[in-house]
């Protein structure tokens, strides 16, 4: 389905494991790095006018791993390294919580895409989201957004008939060089 008004081109992404390597809690900003094809995803999807948001749980801040200071430095370098690959992020949201504070803003619920959404102008039901794990989809399910699983050992394509007990993505990719590609497919280019 075509997004509704070009405002509506938006690519939600996780950051670990989707755009940078997971490191565990990352802590430090020297630790950013793109996965494979990251820098080239992210720059397809910028050039064809998607914006592109971050969203992430970062329970690293509740745990006492880092402050929110270290992870406002490491996202001012991963907006820096999204620039110099030239591409841009809209904006990136986070939840410092722990599982069990039960926060409405925790992936797999939805407050931090509505919140969002309200601040730059779209309708998340129009948005695609991209994640390596399974609260990754569900939060794009919840949205009722199109969903596409990170999972460099999956098989491309539609994800298939749902397991039980599980959600499944509308769509498998094995990085985010193939994202963009598969995007491009299903809406065109600008």
């Amino acid at each position: 389905m075509k997004p509704d008004r070009p405002s509506d081109r938006v690519v939600v992404l996780d950051r670990d494991g989707t755009i940078v390597i997971d490191r565990g809690y990352l802590g430090d900003p020297a630790g950013l790095e793109f996965l494979p094809a990251a820098a080239e995803g992210l720059r397809s999807l910028h050039r064809s006018g998607y914006r592109l948001v971050v969203v992430t749980n970062q329970s690293g801040v509740s745990r006492g791993f880092f402050s929110l200071d270290r992870l406002h430095e490491i996202h001012r370098r991963l907006t820096d390294m999204v620039l110099s690959a030239g591409s841009a992020l809209a904006g990136i949201y986070y939840c410092p919580h722990l599982p069990e504070d039960g926060c409405p803003c925790r992936k797999p619920a939805t407050g931090l895409l509505t919140r969002a959404a309200a601040e730059l102008g779209f309708e998340p039901r129009a948005s695609i989201v991209i994640g390596d794990k399974p609260t990754d989809i569900e939060f794009g399910r919840r949205a009722g957004a199109t969903t596409m699983l990170l999972s460099p050992a999956g098989a491309p394509g539609p994800a298939g008939a749902p397991a039980a007990g599980r959600t499944i993505a509308d769509f498998v990719v094995p990085d985010l060089e193939d994202a963009a590609r598969r995007i491009h497919d299903l809406h065109g280019s600008c």
